[in-house]
């Protein structure tokens, strides 16, 4: 029997309008008077979590910035935390750069963000404040010398010129195992987190705290970010408008977010219990 859902966000949980549907907000109220334990998996770091609260109800922990945090969504309070340090974050930029010259960098500090100047983001990067109406502080905006000040959740870079899958590909070669490479995105965007951390991970070690073996969870997803959950996982589906990767890994392609997939799925879960 399945006894928990792991869903992605954006892509699969939410439609194309960045919304939640009423039927997948429906299913979740229903899992959890179930007792079905619904996780949310995402690459989204902590402050672009709270926003779901409401328009869920979920109030759990989440696995956040691929895996690199676990995240109680309802005391705000950031559980366990996977970073890639100061030295390491310069080679992988000097090397990164090396290859293309066009790349940008950014840096996800889990409450933070930090970027170069060319970085150019597609959506406000920080909510203005959290759930509790606390002002959230802006980006921090410097050269990689300056903002490399830290351990980071995720080191992202940005290069536009390229195709993101063969910039993932390029990149894995230059990277190698010095850090995890992914991308969720319709350009190039590679997110890169410490050695060994995943989705599959962060999933992992949220499933142990519940007592709940992999076999008995289902998960669910769009781009090639969840990848390694969707393989880790017992059972797996890919959305309909998934990546043609996605759609490979997966044990079955459903519909798409647009069609209430993540509501199916636990919809048709509940119908088992």
């Amino acid at each position: 029997m399945i006894r928990f859902v792991a869903t992605d966000i954006d892509g699969t949980l939410l439609g194309s309008d960045g919304e939640v549907s009423a039927r997948n907000r429906a299913a979740l109220d229903a899992a959890a008077d179930a007792g079905l334990h619904v996780a949310f998996v995402t690459g989204r770091p902590p402050r672009w979590l709270d926003d779901l609260v409401d328009a869920t109800g979920h109030h759990g922990v989440a696995v956040g910035a691929n895996g690199a945090v676990l995240y109680d969504m309802a005391t705000e309070e950031l559980l366990v935390s996977y970073t890639l340090d100061e030295a390491l974050m310069r080679e992988l930029a000097k090397s990164l750069r090396a290859e293309f010259p066009g790349v940008a960098f950014a840096l996800e500090f889990g409450h933070g963000f930090a970027a170069e100047p060319e970085y150019v983001h597609d959506w406000q990067i920080n909510p203005r404040t959290d759930r509790r109406g606390v002002a959230i502080p802006p980006p921090r905006i410097g050269s990689l010398d300056e903002i490399v000040d830290g351990p980071a959740v995720k080191l992202l870079a940005k290069d536009r010129s390229v195709d993101p899958d063969a910039f993932l590909t390029a990149a894995t070669e230059v990277v190698g195992d010095r850090a995890t490479l992914t991308h969720s995105s319709s350009y190039g965007l590679l997110e890169l987190s410490a050695p060994g951390v995943t989705k599959a991970t962060g999933l992992a070690e949220l499933a142990e705290r519940h007592g709940v073996a992999p076999h008995e969870i289902a998960a669910i997803g769009d781009m090639p970010n969840d990848i390694p959950m969707l393989l880790w996982a017992g059972r797996s589906y890919a959305v309909g408008n998934a990546h043609p990767a996605v759609k490979e890994a997966a044990d079955e392609v459903t519909v798409s977010n647009d069609d209430d997939a993540v509501g199916r799925l636990i919809e048709s879960v509940l119908a088992g219990y």
